[in-house]
């Protein structure tokens, strides 16, 4: 059965230097029908990405495993409605409080942040009905800028669909693969780590004038990590899969499952 939704989970890593990078994935089926099936299988990042260590309940890297509901690692990453900053929580990540999203898209887009670990959540991007690149994130890093004053001036100031752009920072000693992100010419922070290698490849094959990136939302009440809401547009260049790399290859196929 084909997935409704899918999302990577991702882990940080503090040695031997601080690193996040994709260890498993999680495939809703039939989200919204009677009998919803959640799957979720580890990545060949959790082999590879130094120090990582298997989420309770779910210590065999080579099991499938499957729930007719939302495995508690997930549910707790989203705020209870409960909450009276729940209609804002909806609002800072752009859905409507009055027709909100189903909770995988919720967390697609918010990342799951929570204070107290290491892990965020992020999609794999597939066409939009025109065949092209479509992407939202939040910025990262804003708040480990040299200069955060002007960096936190220049956020402020920001609107929706004002334009912003892409650099790459090879020469970044914290990493090699680092994508920057650019207000004018002031840094504001960085593309989250897992889609950088597919942002730079669009960089580079696509023709420069399709390759976009917009201010979706600008949120100064919300906490750092979810103050600024981006929307990346590009061309999707021949044989281009996202999301691609070793690390984010499933380590139990499904043709194995009984």
């Amino acid at each position: 059965m084909k997935p409704t939704y899918s999302l990577f989970v991702a882990w940080h890593t503090e040695q031997p230097s601080p690193r996040w990078g994709p260890v498993g994935r999680v495939d809703a089926i039939d989200v919204g029908a009677r009998d919803p099936l959640y799957r979720f299988r580890y990545t060949q990042g959790a082999r590879t990405l130094e120090g990582f260590r298997p989420f309770d309940g779910m210590e065999d890297l080579d099991s499938v495993y499957q729930s007719d509901t939302l495995f508690p690692m997930l549910l707790n990453r989203l705020l209870p409605k409960s909450r009276p900053e729940y209609n804002d929580f909806l609002r800072w990540n752009d859905f409507d409080p009055a027709d909100p999203p189903e909770p995988l898209v919720l967390l697609q887009r918010s990342e799951g942040i929570k204070k107290t670990d290491a892990i965020e959540v992020f999609p794999c991007p597939s066409p939009d009905p025109q065949g092209c690149y479509l992407n939202f994130f939040f910025v990262h890093g804003t708040r480990f800028h040299l200069n955060k004053r002007e960096t936190e001036e220049v956020v402020s100031l920001l609107h929706g669909n004002d334009r912003l752009s892409l650099r790459c920072e090879p020469d970044n000693p914290e990493d090699p693969f680092a994508v920057a992100i650019d207000c004018g010419n002031v840094p504001i922070g960085y593309a989250p780590r897992y889609f950088a290698h597919d942002f730079t490849r669009l960089m580079r094959e696509c023709p420069s004038d399709s390759v976009k990136l917009f201010v979706q939302r600008v949120n100064p009440e919300a906490p750092f990590q979810q103050r600024l809401l981006c929307r990346m547009q590009a061309c999707w260049p021949a044989n281009f899969t996202p999301c691609s790399g070793p690390e984010f290859s499933e380590i139990p196929q499904l043709s194995s499952v009984g």
